[in-house]
């Protein structure tokens, strides 16, 4: 069955929240707007979508999501234009990724139109949450999850798939301080570190606490085999910058393909910045720091854009990045979020009109 915005009913809430709404002062991922969308699938095949108020959900104590872990997310944003326009930034880059979260994790995957369509009409209905501030946007977090029962250890056999917002301020604000880390891992080859899948994000929580107990904000990921090769700086892809060289890892089982990253690297292409997708050891960045050709350091996801480092520690000794005056973390954000608000031309056709 192909899904259109018309095969999807909609049952509005009686009365709106947001004017109780503050959307000067909104924290990340705290506010949530009044509908989401939801989709069972049962019986082999996933139902029609509907929009519904925003609520609770309703969940069997043996529903497998408790006991196996079997949940993908994923996440993206919708910004509005001058004119009052809304807009997606690669959303079908979006939908893709979800499947291949959803192929390693056995669940199934999810049509192209449902996510489309259903996302389509979800952002009609709550456009008025879209944030106009100077930075801000609508998070959307699409996310799906075992809601089949049994306590055999088995892929389930129902699921829900869900789409719920959240109208978001700027993410980070400054500068962050990392450690690289030596002792957890984040995943490992063979495994599901490629996945947006919850445990990932589950596993990082402990060793990074345990950073910033020690004064640092984030941890810099490296290999699970013997911690030699920088791979992700927290939740985000990372860029090195050493002289005017951008360097970022490949990505592999263990690192996310970026859809950040990915523009990044386009990006970088199209204005004559020199980038490389390679290996890169944590003696190569130390060193490059000591003699001082380590230029810039950033994070690089959907909800931050991009990140700077301020410095980063490594066996008990810190080392500052200089301010640069010509930042390329900047200009590159600058690049991407001009397309995002639909204030630059698209050149590469990532900007998609709802």
């Amino acid at each position: 069955m192909n899904i259109t915005e018309q095969n999807i009913t909609i049952e509005k809430v009686k009365q709106s929240k947001i004017s109780q709404i503050d959307f000067n002062n909104l924290s990340f991922g705290s506010v949530f707007t009044d509908h989401m969308l939801v989709c069972d699938y049962k019986n082999g095949a996933w139902e029609t979508p509907k929009v519904v108020p925003y609520q609770p959900i309703t969940l069997d104590p043996s529903s497998k999501i408790f006991h196996y872990g079997q949940s993908i997310f994923e996440g993206m944003k919708a910004y509005k234009d001058k004119e009052d326009a809304t807009w997606l930034f690669r959303p079908l880059e979006n939908q893709k990724r979800l499947n291949i979260s959803a192929k390693r994790m056995s669940i199934p995957e999810i049509p192209e139109d449902y996510f489309m369509e259903g996302l389509k009409t979800l952002l009609k209905v709550d456009e008025k949450w879209i944030p106009k501030n100077e930075g801000s946007s609508l998070y959307i977090r699409p996310f799906v999850f075992a809601s089949g029962l049994g306590f055999h250890a088995s892929p389930a056999d129902e699921y829900k798939f869900i789409i719920a917002c959240a109208p978001s301020g700027a993410y980070f604000s400054g500068k962050v301080k990392v450690l690289i880390e030596e002792k957890y891992s984040r995943s490992a080859n063979g495994g599901v570190g490629f996945a947006k899948t919850g445990g990932n994000y589950a596993g990082q929580f402990y060793p990074t606490q345990l950073a910033v107990e020690k004064g640092y904000n984030q941890v810099i990921w490296t290999d699970d085999n013997a911690h030699e090769y920088i791979e992700e700086a927290g939740a985000m892809n990372i860029f090195i910058r050493i002289n005017d060289t951008l360097i970022t890892g490949p990505t592999s089982d263990r690192i996310l393909d970026g859809i950040t990253r990915k523009s990044i690297l386009e990006i970088a292409k199209d204005e004559g910045i020199k980038a490389e997708v390679r290996k890169i050891t944590v003696a190569e960045v130390v060193a490059a720091a000591k003699d001082g050709s380590l230029k810039e350091m950033f994070g690089a996801g959907t909800a931050a854009v991009i990140s700077p480092i301020a410095g980063f520690g490594f066996r008990d000794v810190d080392y500052d990045l200089p301010e640069m005056e010509d930042s390329i973390a900047e200009r590159l954000k600058k690049r991407i979020t001009d397309i995002q608000y639909n204030r630059a031309e698209d050149t590469f056709g990532w900007r998609y009109k709802v």
